[in-house]
């Protein structure tokens, strides 16, 4: 797919069906009994709420005319013990609703968050990152609420008005029927703001995910942003996309606000118009008490019908989200291991690409790839930028799919074994050396969880990163923040290399990786591959041809084809591509 960027939309594959909320009320099954329970002490909680009005109807009517102090003093009693009741309820459905929102919140996003380390690298080279970390955050964040509270307070609402509707009706039918007459105005009033809301919505978490992807983009630039003083530039384009966010907010809250005032609107003139049926019906079949009972009751009745309403909302606005989350839980790896895929056996490292093809969608990558490399061969990939030989190291881990064509290794095709059991054998140095937060001690055994502290040494010691760690404040326990950004590029690259080395893949794999280290670590560095390479398959990307001319073969990569290949005095010896870019790396240097 086409690369999304911070100031586009993403587009909706798979709109909302309610098949999104089963999915997400699906989380709560584990929760079973601690839910029925909840929902049996909220109706305890629902039924003590409602015995007021009728208790107030009974001291109107009976115990006031009768002057009976003692059945006053009983009413005010069970209202005090309701009103406790109550309380205590409210108090365990929070607790517990809490608990189940949060646990449910939890899971979702370890299922979110597993899902995305299987992805293929298609999907994270075709949208930005921060429109995938609000979904994992924001987004799921933003479901708490509903589930924290939203179906329990539907249940239990549900149950109060039909409660509340029994009361009403033993108090007076004629007047039930009247308080039902602003139904029909509140049904016209849901269904038309109900498509407006949800469009809002899906708007509002565009913008959010544009101004999210926007940060992130700024954060991890910073230093190119300051480098170029661009910071006016970027507050501009910052301030563009935050007021997109502000305006789909505003529209959005004012739609989702529009349901509230109506029911209070209706259920006041619905009451209004209680009072004045009600008043000029006292003495014709209407008491004063039952009266006051009812208004108290109507009342009630709008405020569950109000609560039901905010939960409409609550789902309303969940779509929109749900809708993204389940659009990337949905998201299939192009590259999966296939049914009935074998585990690949310990290899010896022999490569084959036999008229490989790739490319991503109309763009043509690589054409007619062919090569077979032997066990403990060293090759070397030259050539320009974007000639390709990144693609081709990525596709012996397949990283991606071939479009046409095979590759194997020792004779098997890499598409018939399961991905684990490929990559596992391979070690990878890519081109950006990538640090995460901990110690050193833990990058570096990051492939390889079992190794003992003795062996991430030893492999620092080959690669000449030993020097440096031991002479930090720390040194292999000295803390390191995501990206290594307090250490040098060559630091960060030894150390990742030190990774790929620990692993003690059959076939390695270097993309740039001598890019940054200065010449005299280089030729250190060299030294102590020398034993590390042996019997080892390996393959080399370097711009530098001086670290690549002992390769038992280089292949010289131009626009996605091997253009030529040999050893390096068979290379210079054809005076071709790679006696020309050998040629002009000299001038360059003796320019320099």
């Amino acid at each position: 797919m086409a690369r999304n960027k911070f100031n586009v939309d993403e587009e909706l594959e798979t709109p909302f069906s309610f098949s999104h909320l089963k999915r997400l009320f699906a989380y709560l099954k584990p929760y079973k009994s601690k839910i029925i329970l909840t929902v049996f002490i909220m109706l305890i909680a629902s039924g003590a709420n409602l015995i007021g009005p009728y208790l107030i109807k009974q001291a109107i009517d009976k115990e006031i005319p009768n002057e009976n102090i003692t059945g006053l003093f009983l009413l005010a009693g069970i209202y005090l013990v309701a009103l406790v009741v109550t309380g205590i309820c409210m108090k365990y459905r929070i607790r517990m609703m809490s608990e189940i929102g949060q646990s449910v919140i939890k899971k979702l996003r370890e299922d979110l968050f597993s899902h995305l380390q299987k992805l293929s690298f298609s999907f994270y080279d075709s949208r930005p990152h921060g429109k995938i970390l609000v979904r994992v955050v924001n987004y799921v964040n933003s479901l708490s609420d509903l589930l924290s509270n939203g179906l329990i307070n539907l249940i239990t609402d549900i149950f109060s008005l039909i409660v509340i509707f029994g009361f009403m009706l033993s108090i007076d039918s004629k007047l039930t029927l009247l308080a039902m007459a602003g139904f029909p105005v509140l049904a016209a009033v849901i269904f038309f703001i109900k498509n407006a809301q949800r469009k809002a919505w899906q708007d509002l978490s565009n913008k959010q995910s544009n101004m999210n992807a926007y940060i992130h983009e700024s954060i991890n630039g910073i230093k190119v942003t300051q480098a170029c003083a661009r910071e006016e530039e970027n507050k501009k384009i910052f301030s563009e996309v935050s007021g997109g966010y502000r305006k789909s907010w505003m529209k959005a809250v004012y739609i989702q606000f529009l349901l509230w005032p109506s029911i209070e609107n209706i259920s006041v003139l619905t009451v209004s118009l209680i009072y004045v049926v009600g008043i000029s019906s006292i003495g014709h079949g209407v008491t004063v008490g039952a009266l006051v009972a009812f208004v108290g009751y109507i009342w009630m009745f709008w405020a569950p019908l109000a609560n039901i309403g905010n939960f409409y909302n609550a789902i309303i606005n969940a779509m929109a989200y749900l809708e993204r989350i389940f659009e990337m839980m949905d998201e299939k790896p192009t590259v999966l291991s296939s049914p009935n895929a074998i585990e690949l056996k310990e290899i010896k490292g022999k490569v084959v690409f036999d008229h490989v093809d790739f490319g991503y969608e109309e763009e043509t990558i690589l054409n007619n790839i062919n090569f077979k490399v032997n066990p403990g061969d060293t090759i070397a990939l030259v050539g320009a930028t974007g000639s390709g030989k990144t693609t081709i190291v990525s596709l012996i881990s397949r990283f991606y799919d071939i479009n046409s064509g095979q590759i194997k290794i020792d004779d098997v095709d890499i598409s018939t074994v399961t991905i684990p059991s490929l990559r596992k054998q391979m070690g990878v140095m890519l081109q950006d050396p990538f640090i995460f937060s901990g110690t050193i001690m833990e990058n570096i055994r990051y492939g390889r969880l079992d190794a003992t502290d003795e062996e991430v040494i030893k492999a620092s010691i080959a690669v000449q990163a030993h020097e440096f760690i031991k002479e930090l404040k720390d040194g292999y326990q000295t803390e390191v923040n995501e990206r290594g950004t307090r250490l040098s590029t060559g630091q960060r690259q030894l150390i990742s290399f030190a990774r790929a080395l620990l692993a003690n893949p059959k076939i390695l794999i270097l993309d740039e990786a001598t890019s940054s280290i200065d010449t005299e670590t280089e030729l250190a560095l060299q030294k102590g591959l020398e034993t590390l390479l042996k019997d080892r398959t390996s393959f080399i990307i370097a711009h530098r041809l001086s670290t690549i001319q002992s390769a038992t073969r280089i292949l010289f990569i131009d626009k996605g084809r091997i253009v030529e290949e040999g050893s390096h005095e068979e290379l210079i010896d054809k005076k071709g591509p790679y006696w020309k870019l050998q040629n002009s790396q000299h001038l360059s240097l003796n320019v320099g």
